[in-house]
């Protein structure tokens, strides 16, 4: 009995030990992933809030330079070289960090991400990117300092801070045009298949490209396929309009339209129906 009893005391004094309090941060880490075009963007930082106290020019000081966040430094990762207020970014990470201005931010991206806060020593050959951007008030107060990524286009987006009443916006390119210019010169000089040309019509007819070069391309798919969608037809009728080819165009959109009918995809018939109008159609 005495033995099992002190048995006993040896594992709760043990358990005792191990146990331990967890409580939540105050500034919660967070990480943001989006791809913008075909590169991916990873943000990880650390979310501070506003409870109660003046943040830029209180907490915050006016040029000086901040960690931008809490904790440890903000990294943002790049999968493809960016560009940046004309600096040219390799791929890789980078910590941000910023000098909040009452009218204007600098906002750094730093070589080194090995900080805690901001470095004890600033090495200037360390910056690969300085972007300068105006200030805009927001009419409500962000409690929760928040970065995201949005605009997003093809090609480029804006790095979003927002915090207190202040906003900046950073933009940046990516290089999405040189990426999927290689990958259809590598496809249709290999084995295309109907698809790669689809793609590539598609992507032509998008972007403001050569539109002769996107019609060959959506007539070439077209002629492989057994029986195309009528959203591919879709596509094809638009390529047909931007060409020059409206009497093509509204053939190709009167099939598309039965094609939607039948599949009863009313978002479609509305885009064929408006676009028969606007060709001109009978």
């Amino acid at each position: 009995m005495k033995k099992a009893i002190l048995i006993l005391a040896a594992f709760v004094l043990t358990f005792s030990i191990q146990a331990q309090v967890t409580t939540p941060e105050s500034s919660p880490f967070s990480k943001v992933e989006q791809k913008v075009g075909l590169t991916d963007v990873t943000i990880e930082y650390s979310r501070p809030g506003v409870k109660g106290r003046k943040i830029f020019g209180g907490l915050e000081a006016y040029d000086k330079m901040w960690r931008t966040g809490a904790n440890k430094n903000t990294i943002i990762t790049f999968s493809d070289p960016v560009t940046i207020n004309d600096y040219e970014l390799k791929a890789g990470s980078y910590a941000i960090f910023t000098k909040p201005g009452e009218s204007m931010w600098e906002v750094y991206f730093y070589s080194d991400t090995n900080n805690w806060g901001t470095p004890e020593k600033w090495d200037e050959s360390l910056v690969a990117a300085i972007a300068k951007v105006k200030v805009e008030k927001i009419p409500f107060t962000v409690e929760t300092f928040t970065i995201d990524i949005n605009d997003i286009k093809t090609g480029s987006a804006r790095l979003e801070m927002m915090w207190e009443n202040t906003y900046i916006g950073v933009p940046f390119t990516v290089p999405t045009d040189d990426k999927v210019l290689a990958s259809i010169n590598d496809a249709l000089n290999g084995t295309p298949k109907a698809t790669d040309y689809y793609a590539s019509a598609v992507y032509y007819l998008n972007e403001g490209k050569d539109i002769k070069q996107a019609k060959e391309w959506i007539d070439k798919a077209m002629s492989m396929m057994d029986s195309p969608a009528y959203y591919q037809v879709r596509q094809q009728a638009l390529i047909y309009a931007k060409a020059g080819d409206t009497k093509g165009a509204i053939e190709l959109a009167k099939k598309s339209l039965e094609g939607s009918k039948a599949s009863g995809n009313m978002q479609y018939v509305k885009f064929n129906e408006e676009s028969l109008k606007e060709w001109g159609a009978n």
